[in-house]
């Protein structure tokens, strides 16, 4: 290729990717959003409630295994469902509600949304998991949480519009259990940064792995020695004190980008 072609070349790619950012929707800061009560990552309070939350199932074996370990315990959690994975295993879902536990939207088809996608195809993706967990639950489907922890300004107007809040997690408790680092690892994670009002990132399918399982079986009994009550998203609303949260610097941001598959 020749010198003249070459930089054709890279000007297109350079004006291509300009294309790209300039296209892409924007995403404010932290505080942006949580003055305005539309994504939460955890709440502030003074008392000792940890929301364990739990994406991508339902899973015919290991969230069966988890809600035998929430049962013993008297804990409750959150599930962010997926609509397809929902389909398969419905009576799981009904589970899931039935004994206290609270049921949420991510998405469909776990799309992420860290790219230009059509403003229908989110609405969608809503939509539909939505109309199908509140058929299986009875319950108001209230908090959404984006496969990956993307968002930006649209996909948060659109969840709002669809009657949603966005539900993160504490930067503190992101577990990674999606990855398998190992069963002590998890265990570490939790423990070693549990605080009134954490929102803790786990997984109830992650294909081939039982390591979530296996931490929870250490989590729960150590949670409840120290004084904690694990409750759902809402319970922990309801508890939030007016101030602010302050902000740690996480290990890892996940700020307006995910770096989970899961």
């Amino acid at each position: 290729m020749g010198k003249t072609a070459a930089r054709r070349l890279l000007g297109a790619l350079i004006l291509a990717l300009l294309c790209g950012f300039a296209n892409r929707p924007a995403a404010n800061s932290r505080e942006y959003y949580e003055s305005r009560g539309e994504i939460v990552w955890e709440v502030p309070m003074d008392e000792p409630l940890i929301a364990l939350t739990f994406d991508d199932g339902p899973d015919e074996k290991t969230t069966e295994q988890i809600l035998d370990l929430l049962a013993q315990y008297n804990a409750k959690a959150t599930f962010f469902v997926v609509g397809k994975r929902a389909e398969l295993y419905p009576e799981v879902v009904r589970r899931e509600a039935e004994e206290g536990h609270e049921i949420a939207n991510h998405t469909y088809t776990h799309k992420y949304f860290n790219r230009r996608v059509q403003n229908g195809d989110i609405a969608s993706e809503l939509q539909r998991t939505g109309d199908m967990l509140t058929e299986l639950t009875g319950q108001p489907i209230r908090w959404f949480r984006p496969p990956g922890g993307f968002y930006n300004d649209t996909v948060v107007r659109i969840a709002r519009e669809k009657g949603y809040t966005v539900v993160l997690w504490s930067w503190h408790q992101d577990t990674r259990d999606w990855i398998s680092p190992g069963v002590n690892r998890i265990v570490r994670k939790v423990l070693g940064n549990a605080r009134n009002g954490d929102i803790v990132l786990l997984h109830d399918h992650v294909e081939g792995s039982t390591q979530t399982v296996q931490a929870l079986a250490q989590i729960l009994p150590e949670l409840t020695r120290r004084g904690f009550r694990m409750v759902t998203v809402s319970e922990l609303m309801r508890h939030k004190k007016s101030q602010s949260v302050k902000l740690d610097r996480p290990d890892v941001s996940r700020e307006n980008r995910g770096t989970s598959n899961k």
